[in-house]
């Protein structure tokens, strides 16, 4: 068998002891990729990386500051709305909001009754 297989003496071996974090680094970068996805999937947040989509979103502050994002093609405007600010105007009611103790916004219309 020592006549068709000729295996190298262990002094004769040469290996780079760096040759495996090539292999990480580019592991890691197909996870980091993969995670990307599959947040961008649970989240719903598609809308995101297209170009002709409106996308709005509230940023909740610990303080009880809002800012409101909103991106039209790719102009981006940002308002802020701190907790002590009021806001008025003339307007029409329109219903009711109540939050649960979970956290969760109903809303519920008010039903006109005409006379």
């Amino acid at each position: 068998m020592s006549k068709f297989l000729k295996l190298p003496l262990p002094e004769e071996i040469e290996e780079d002891p760096l040759a495996g974090i090539a292999n990480l680094f580019d592991v890691s970068v197909v996870f980091i990729v993969g995670l990307m996805i599959s947040l961008f999937s649970v989240y719903q947040m598609g809308g995101l990386l297209n170009p002709d989509a409106e996308v709005t979103m509230v940023v909740t502050k610990p303080n009880g500051d809002q800012e409101i994002i909103t991106r039209k093609g790719t102009e981006i405007e940002a308002y802020k709305i701190t907790a002590d600010a009021v806001a008025g105007g003339d307007g029409e009611r329109l219903g009711i909001a109540y939050r649960l103790p979970n956290g969760q916004i109903i809303y519920v219309p008010e039903v006109k009754e005409d006379n």
